[in-house]
């Protein structure tokens, strides 16, 4: 029989860091610093297989890294693929290792796609790869689809997930869903609060990021991001006892977060991508039926009109927003069964 042992709470990082070490003879298990537009910024970089094809997770907010909570759902994907976590400009380590007052004045738009291109050149370069995929979530998905139409010869396929189309009418969709369960459950707090914020998504109007995080609050609590639960506290917890972030990382992981949304989320959600009517590489949406933090439905109805040389779209009955996290076993197969073969055609995938 097989000795049974405890294990401290303060070593569950170091149990989760050994159990994803990287050991095979062809894997790779990188954590550095990269220098991108004129910064150091931060990936972490694993696989089974170096003879995998990349894929590089651009993650939401802004300034939500998804590197912390990948110990949960990426290890399957590093049997398929040399997955790229990414800490963009202002999140995560990236925002920890350089001076918040100097990063402040090249929070654009502009910037972050621009770190994003610079960010793929650096990849094919290190790895010898012409093409490699990119998988946008939230944020991302805006920062994903402006790098796919700029270089679509350099992706194998763009992979979106929370995809950011028409962000006007996904807020007033958000608001109104809020309203509708607020009312429905009695909720006199939410309602109160919602009414205080009416006409919200107003056309033409900026909305207040004071407004906007009233309504997130309550999509949140009611099932619009994590589908059938309130809010993503579970994740947030998944991400404080990350094996890729040392106690003291962990305990700052969302300064960037809060940092990002202060120059970038204002205004990206009047960002209206929806009159994008083509893209030149193939396009795969991986939406949570649920998700009404970035409406999925109207990333449905956008796809239907696209033009790509290749489409599909995979709902998640059971997700929300966060469809890696909340249905991860289906996340993984869609990318193996959907992506993968663009990079097994082309002879850039291990046997």
């Amino acid at each position: 029989m097989v000795a049974r042992s405890a294990v401290d709470p303060g070593e569950t990082a170091n149990v989760l860091a050994d159990l994803r070490h990287v050991v095979s003879p062809q894997g790779i298990d990188r954590a550095q610093k990269v220098r991108i537009g004129g910064i150091d910024q931060w990936v972490t970089i694993r696989g089974k297989d170096r003879r995998n094809p990349i894929l590089l997770v651009l993650h939401g907010g802004p300034g939500y890294v998804l590197g912390p909570m990948s110990w949960w759902f990426q290890p399957g994907w590093e049997d398929y693929f040399t997955v790229v976590e990414w800490d963009q400009r202002g999140a995560g380590k990236t925002f920890l290792i350089n001076n918040s007052t100097k990063l402040a004045p090249t929070m654009t738009r502009e910037r972050m796609v621009a770190d994003g291109a610079e960010m793929v050149a650096w990849l094919q370069k290190e790895f010898g790869k012409k093409k490699i995929f990119l998988l946008g979530h939230s944020w991302g998905s805006y920062m994903g689809l402006a790098l796919a139409r700029l270089r679509p010869q350099w992706f194998y396929a763009y992979i979106g997930t929370g995809q950011i189309t028409d962000g006007p009418e996904s807020e007033r969709r958000g608001w109104r869903f809020a309203m509708d369960a607020a009312r429905k459950s009695g909720n006199r707090q939410a309602i109160d609060e919602l009414q205080a914020i009416a006409p919200y998504g107003e056309k033409g109007k900026p909305i207040p990021l004071k407004d906007l995080y009233v309504q997130r609050k309550w999509v949140g609590a009611f099932g619009g991001v994590m589908a059938y639960r309130s809010g993503n506290g579970v994740e947030t917890k998944a991400a404080s006892i990350s094996p890729d972030y040392s106690a003291d990382e962990r305990r700052h992981l969302w300064d960037g977060n809060h940092f990002s949304q202060g120059f970038l989320l204002e205004d990206v959600i009047k960002t209206n991508m929806s009159s994008i009517t083509s893209l030149d590489c193939p396009l795969i949406l991986l939406e949570g039926r649920h998700d009404y933090n970035v409406n999925s439905q109207l990333a449905a109805d956008w796809f239907a009109k696209v033009q790509a040389p290749s489409k599909q779209f995979v709902w998640f009955e059971q997700s929300g927003h966060e469809a890696m996290n909340e249905e991860p076993g289906k996340f993984l197969v869609s990318l193996v069964r959907y992506a993968r073969p663009f990079a097994e055609k082309a002879g850039d995938a291990a046997p």
